[in-house]
């Protein structure tokens, strides 16, 4: 398997598709490969789910490209069909018509008449018609949406002073405006309990119908019923080879919650998640980030189902086993420090199936739940998904990103021999402990950030991690070889905040998804901090930018007042302070480095984002229709994957 296993499958426009193994399958037992069946069978129902989600005609768009893909008879040997095709992939890629990262619509690069043209080469009862419309009637609503860059520019705008809701296409809102949105929850919430607040609005779209303002929750008789009743389906079935008590319960919770959409059962339910560390399988399933929404409120729906590697899992144990110790000696006010750290676990984990929000682009890291009130009372789980990161590694080897970006021979070096291993610290101390360190003071809203909450929250993170990464603590667990190795995070983060990340943006745009805000926003702040003491500089050698770090130690330094700061804020609930920090240097970029990394990028034909084809499992069984085994293979192409899944689990009209 390690000779012939190929983790690249294509690449296209900013994209490259690539494949993960799933290691140690085969040596579950039957039980619990069936466990994974089921529930990789529950986290591909709600896939139609998030397409709605980021945007109202995402669907029906959607289900027309494939439709014209499968059958249009005419010549496809073009350049317009082979655009159309590209349109679709990224349309696949992105769950919908804006860019799954930069938020920006993409449009199409063949012309409204070569899609008329195509519409017209196939039969119109094929073609995806809501309602009563004929297909002029869908063409006329549907091609300013596809072509025109005015209407619905950005699923989720975060430009301040506009009204974030009504310039968002996310299909989150509708009829509102951000003012009323914020006036409707602010009423909930001051008429619920202050000690333990569920997430209000987190499983529901807020319209307004003939005045009134009401809510579309998302449960078994609701919005979205149908997706949810077939994930109910397979969870049933999981429950029946689940593998302790606990999951049994993690399970019944969270099909309760489904068909109540009660908030405060998704509580209860998250609760026994966190609890349950002793399952070697384990999941998650259901409405959980809300970085898809312009208020930070709404939950996208994803899923992962995975189970644990056990010897990597001893290193993020170590780690956990030290929380206390880790938040005692933050650099953090002691107000904001949490007097007794509860309920932290960590594990490495082998992601066997991506599903929703975590497809094809996913997370390498998780930790949940986000409820700070469960935080901070029960704890929180922490995942890092080893076998993704080793496909993304295995995937760049020999790519010369490194040696077009890096500085010089010195810093090469470090990455080399220590960048793998300090990209897996940094995080599982990002995941494992930075999100669940510090404390809201007393009678802080935990949405008081707004829509700056998810930046800050991430920078939180991820100055918990970098800052702990140079600590000798580390050092004394064993997770690092010696002195010097934390330089690599160090150098790489850097070059990354400042240059490089700046690859995944088009010219002229400003940064705006909330951690390519954090890492910048970090890396300036530090950037201009030190830059009396020439503490990290940017410098220029034969007309090409690189980043100069010349004092490891005081950049440390920096990154300690920097969380210091970050975490006053988040406590304190100081949104000033934060739409400040944020806009200040998370935001605008450099035009002209811009163009710089972009020209330099281009000449390494490389694709700025990535994202998996998932495994494909199949049950085996014998003449009594018994399950006798489940396999897994990897020989499934993007399109082949992307049309089976439109097949098989189309359920949201």
């Amino acid at each position: 398997m390690e000779e012939t296993f190929s983790y690249t499958v294509e690449q296209f426009a900013d994209l490259q598709i690539l494949r993960y193994r799933v290691p140690g399958f085969e040596q579950l037992s039957l039980r619990q490969k069936m466990l994974v069946y089921y529930l990789s069978e529950a986290a591909l129902e709600g896939r139609d789910i998030l397409f709605d989600q980021n945007g109202k005609y995402n669907l029906q768009i959607r289900r027309l490209l494939e439709t014209l893909y499968v059958h249009f008879n005419g010549n496809r040997d073009t350049e317009e069909f082979r655009l159309f095709e590209i349109y679709l992939k990224r349309v696949w890629f992105s769950n919908g018509i804006h860019h799954h990262y930069a938020c920006d619509k993409f449009v199409p690069g063949f012309s409204p008449g070569y899609l008329s043209m195509l519409i017209d080469a196939v039969s119109p009862s094929v073609l995806p018609l809501a309602g009563e419309e004929d297909v002029q009637a869908m063409c006329n609503k549907l091609f300013p949406v596809i072509f025109s860059p005015d209407v619905m520019p950005k699923r989720v705008n975060q430009t301040d002073g506009e009204d974030l809701v009504q310039t968002s296409a996310a299909n989150y809102y509708e009829g509102v405006t951000q003012s009323e949105a914020e006036t409707f929850y602010a009423r909930q919430k001051a008429l619920g309990s202050t000690d333990e607040p569920v997430m209000y609005g987190m499983n529901s779209k807020l319209v307004k119908e003939q005045g009134q303002i009401t809510e579309q929750v998302w449960k078994v008789g609701g919005m979205y019923s149908e997706a949810i009743e077939r994930i109910i389906d397979w969870l049933e079935k999981a429950e029946t080879v689940a593998e302790n008590e606990k999951q049994i319960q993690v399970i019944r919770l969270l099909i309760e919650f489904y068909r109540t959409g009660s908030l405060h059962t998704f509580d209860e339910y998250s609760i026994a998640w966190l609890k349950d560390t002793s399952s070697r399988v384990d999941f998650v399933n259901g409405f959980i980030e809300s970085y898809g929404d312009p208020l930070g409120m709404k939950a996208s729906w994803e899923s992962i189902v995975d189970f644990k590697d056990l010897e990597a899992t001893r290193r993020t144990e170590l780690i956990s086993g030290e929380a206390q110790w880790f938040e005692d000696h933050s650099p953090v006010d002691v107000r904001f420090k949490k007097k007794s750290v509860k309920g932290v676990s960590a594990k490495v984990v082998t992601a066997a199936i991506l599903g929703g929000d975590l497809y094809p682009s996913t997370a390498i890291g998780i930790n949940l739940p986000n409820s700070n009130w469960i935080r901070s009372v029960h704890g929180s789980k922490s995942v890092t998904i080893g076998n993704l990161t080793e496909a993304y590694n295995r995937a760049a080897r020999g790519n010369g990103f490194r040696e077009e970006f890096v500085y010089d021979d010195t810093e090469l070096a470090l990455l080399d021999k220590y960048a793998d291993i300090t990209d897996d610290l940094h995080t599982d101390l990002h995941e494992c402990l930075g999100h669940g360190s510090g404390k809201l003071l007393p009678g802080v809203d935990a949405d008081a950030l707004k829509a700056y909450g998810s930046t800050v929250e991430e920078a939180r993170a991820d100055l918990f991690g970098l800052y702990y990464l140079a600590d000798s603590k580390l050092l004394e667990l064993g997770l690092l070889p010696d002195a010097e190795a934390y330089k690599a995070a160090y150098y790489s983060y850097m070059m990354n905040g400042l240059m490089t990340q700046l690859v995944r943006i088009e010219p002229g745009h400003t940064v705006e998804e909330a951690h390519m805000r954090n890492r910048q926003l970090i890396a300036r702040w530090v950037l201009e901090q030190g830059k009396t003491d020439k503490v990290v500089e940017m410098v220029v050698r034969e007309g090409k930018t690189y980043v100069r770090i010349n004092d490891y130690l005081h950049l440390r330094t920096l990154f300690g007042r920097l969380l210091a700061e970050v975490q006053r804020i988040k406590s304190e609930g100081d949104y000033e302070a934060a739409r400040l920090l944020v806009e200040t240097y998370g935001v605008q970029v450099d035009p002209i480095l811009h163009a710089e990394v972009l020209r330099r990028y281009k000449r390494l034909h490389l694709a700025p984002y990535k994202g998996f084809v998932n495994p494909v499992y199949t049950l085996q069984t014998d003449a009594e229709g018994k399950v006798t085994d489940v396999l897994v293979s990897y020989t499934e192409g993007y399109a082949e994957q992307m049309l089976r899944y439109a097949r098989e689990y189309a359920n949201v009209k």
